[in-house]
């Protein structure tokens, strides 16, 4: 009967309505709430065949989607761990209760989150969410993992009493050596240049570099422009670990370069790199005293010795200061002696229907089958954006916006109440003929 499908048209459009307020409580309520994407009902009319030329009130039906592909606006922090994700991609995150449990963690999906050390040394944000990465090797390189599943990802784990040190592999020597020092009836004076290394136990040693000139003899009227370098490793008492004999040009195009390099003692004189390698107690350094030819590295000049700055890498024992996490996903422990490490790598995952997860609570969700297949990207390749360090997402919630849609959400469930109304007092008349 048309009469009767009017009235189920009105209570399908009062159960309508009061879905939509539902959710616009719930956007509301949320519009504070760090990463909260925002819930949107949709409205489908619902059509049935009416008989006899009559017709038959079909009415109507919802759909609730929580648009996770809306990103609300990034503010600025100041914890360093504060993440949040620029573009697409979201950060993978599980639960600390799972994990302190000993339970294989579930990977849930986030787009930002305050995260901080907890008692056991996981980052972790305020509502029990660990970040999740690949373990870094020694020399900050990520194993290569499967990048469509999270079994090799790991919570992110600081470990706040261990130790740094980095041993020195390099060394830059720039000096000048006085040309005046090879002439005829020069003193021969050495000149001794002292450089500090870092063993591979972050122990403080040095090298002693002694520069001694050959002096010249008579009849000769210029310089020999030849001095022997000595290089004696304090961790090794007084042994020379490394002798070498330099020469230096004198010609008007090259004056004060380096002509040749003779090995005594120690490796060979590479060429093409400028560099010698010694074997100190604490393993290989390879020392550059320059291109042969070039304006680099040692050099023969003036009347006065002037060693210049040295450049070497390694580091002294350190302690654990901070860490923080740059935009392509590396997470770096830093330490108060200067050294930096790379300990994980946090990926960023995408799905192909980004509004198809299944939404959790704590602004997070999990890969469906209508979200499709999810993959591990490194931060700012493929479709992805970047991490950003010093920040979080607000809420996409535009509070203006859901009061207006709850006026118009209010109206029209007034009016389906009225169209209940209406039925009823048409059923009363018809109830009334039989009188």
């Amino acid at each position: 009967m048309t009469i009767s499908s009017s009235l189920n048209a009105g209570v399908s459009g009062l159960s309508a309505n009061a879905s939509r307020l539902a959710s616009i409580s719930d956007n509301i309520a949320n519009s504070s709430t760090r990463g909260y994407k925002r819930v949107q009902t949709d409205f489908h009319s619902m059509v049935n065949a009416g008989s006899g030329g009559t017709y038959a009130a079909g009415g109507v039906r919802t759909t609730n989607v929580r648009l996770i592909d809306e990103r609300g606006p990034l503010v600025t922090t100041s914890n360093a761990t504060d993440l949040a994700v620029r573009g697409r991609g979201m950060l993978p995150v599980a639960s600390v209760a799972d994990i302190e449990a000993g339970l294989s963690p579930t990977m849930m999906l986030t787009t930002t989150g305050s995260f901080r050390t907890d008692s056991s040394g996981y980052l972790t944000s305020e509502s029990g969410l660990a970040l999740m990465g690949w373990p870094a090797n020694a020399d900050g390189s990520v194993t290569h993992a499967a990048r469509d599943s999270s079994d090799s990802l790991e919570p992110v784990l600081i470990d706040l009493n261990r130790l740094s040190a980095e041993p020195t592999t390099e060394i830059s020597l720039t000096a000048n050596l006085p040309a005046s020092a090879t002439d005829v009836g020069a003193a021969g004076t050495p000149e001794e240049q002292v450089v500090r290394y870092y063993d591979s136990m972050g122990r403080a040693e040095e090298l002693t570099i002694t520069y001694t000139p050959t002096v010249a003899t008579a009849p000769a009227t210029t310089g020999s422009n030849e001095w022997n370098m000595q290089i004696v490793d304090s961790a090794s008492g007084a042994t020379v670990i490394g002798e070498y004999t330099l020469t230096f040009d004198d010609s008007a195009t090259s004056a004060g370069t380096l002509q040749s390099v003779a090995t005594t003692t120690g490796g060979a004189y590479d060429a093409t790199a400028g560099s010698v390698t010694i074997n100190v107690a604490g393993g290989p350094i390879e020392i550059s005293v320059g291109v042969l030819g070039e304006q680099n590295g040692m050099s023969q000049l003036g009347e006065e010795f002037v060693p210049g700055t040295t450049e070497k890498d390694g580091t002294p024992v350190g302690s654990f200061v901070s860490v923080e996490v740059n935009e392509t996903g590396e997470v770096i422990a830093k330490y108060d002696s200067g050294d930096t490490r790379v300990i994980y790598k946090v990926p960023l995952a995408d799905v192909s229907n980004i509004n198809g997860m299944q939404a959790l609570d704590s602004q997070t969700y999990v890969p469906t089958d209508e979200a499709g297949d999810f993959y591990l990207w490194d931060a700012g390749d493929g479709p992805t954006g970047e991490i950003l360090s010093y920040a979080l997402e607000e809420s996409a919630v535009d509070v203006a916006t859901e009061l207006t849609n709850m006026i118009q959400t209010q109206r029209a469930y007034s009016s389906n109440a009225k169209v209940i109304q209406t039925v009823d007092e048409m059923l009363q008349e018809t109830t009334n003929i039989k009188r």
